[in-house]
């Protein structure tokens, strides 16, 4: 069998970081079917959750392609293994040790649609740990849009991986981040073969995918990637949500909504969200006796 040996650097959230992650996948891709990967982490000092989805979803791509995906842990500084073995990546890719409960969003695997399931997760591992002053209603209504980014996923990204999640709360920087990755055919795709224009550019094709009234399903119903309360939950909140896909990027923050051909390519779509924990209370404009939101 042939090997590989990757080595993962310190991997944080910005541009430079993402392309880094395509970088491995592409050197994945280039070693082609039934190679044994070493995950080499002597040069990591860190990893962000997007980081931690995008390797566990290489890890199976790896599998998947009649390869073996070794996670060398005598390579891990001991903060780096720890986090991976709280949040229960460890275990998923074989480790004895189950995970236990801390500062993560627990590392999530889901092969195949299970609509309850990963909604009571982003409620009860997401929104409902306290990281985020955010009425009841208001979890609801954000978990079921998140919804929406998996069933997309789901639905027709062709990824035969499932997809994978997983998140972390900064209590320093007072930061909650959540991941969620697949190794499919990317909404830039979609969107050009569902819009009937396959000359639109990265940016171009994210941006019609985000418009209301889009629509990528497969089968009848809206499905797009509007998200309009996410979106408008983002902008309130100083959060931020950001989306690598294929060739095309997405950000939504404050400022408001930012459409790119992506500095790099790789097989899939990555989504962080970045909230930001403080004290303001946030609920719907419908509640009784609500703190200003919309």
């Amino acid at each position: 069998m042939t090997e590989l040996t990757l080595q993962i650097p310190r991997i944080n959230d910005d541009p430079a970081d993402f392309r880094t992650l395509a970088q491995l996948w592409e050197q994945v891709r280039v070693a082609g079917d039934g190679v044994e990967v070493r995950f080499d982490f002597s040069q990591c000092g860190f990893l962000r959750p997007n980081a931690v989805v995008f390797l566990g979803g290489l890890a199976r791509v790896i599998g998947d392609r009649g390869g073996k995906a070794r996670f060398d842990v005598a390579t891990m500084r001991g903060d780096v293994r720890t986090n991976l073995e709280q949040n229960g990546f460890a275990h998923a890719m074989g480790a004895d040790l189950p995970p236990w409960k801390g500062n993560s969003i627990p590392y999530r695997e889901d092969f195949q649609q299970d609509e309850d399931g990963v909604v009571e997760y982003l409620k009860d591992n997401w929104l409902g740990r306290g990281w985020v002053n955010v009425s009841h209603e208001l979890v609801n209504a954000i978990a079921g849009q998140m919804w929406e980014i998996y069933a997309n996923a789901f639905e027709h990204s062709g990824s035969r991986v499932g997809v994978l999640s997983c998140g972390q709360y900064f209590r320093q920087r007072r930061e909650l981040v959540l991941a969620v990755a697949d190794f499919g055919v990317g909404i830039p795709s979609n969107a050009r073969f569902h819009a009937g224009n396959a000359e639109l550019s990265g940016e171009e094709a994210m941006q019609w995918a985000f418009v209301r009234g889009t629509s990528t399903a497969q089968k009848p119903g809206p499905r797009g990637m509007g998200l309009d309360l996410l979106k408008d939950f983002m902008r309130v909140s100083h959060g931020v949500l950001v989306i690598y896909s294929h060739d095309g990027y997405a950000r939504i923050d404050e400022r408001g909504e930012t459409y790119q051909n992506s500095p790099a390519f790789f097989e899939g779509t990555l989504v962080q969200v970045t909230l930001r924990c403080d004290d303001t209370y946030y609920s719907l404009s419908n509640e009784v006796d609500s703190a200003p939101y919309f």
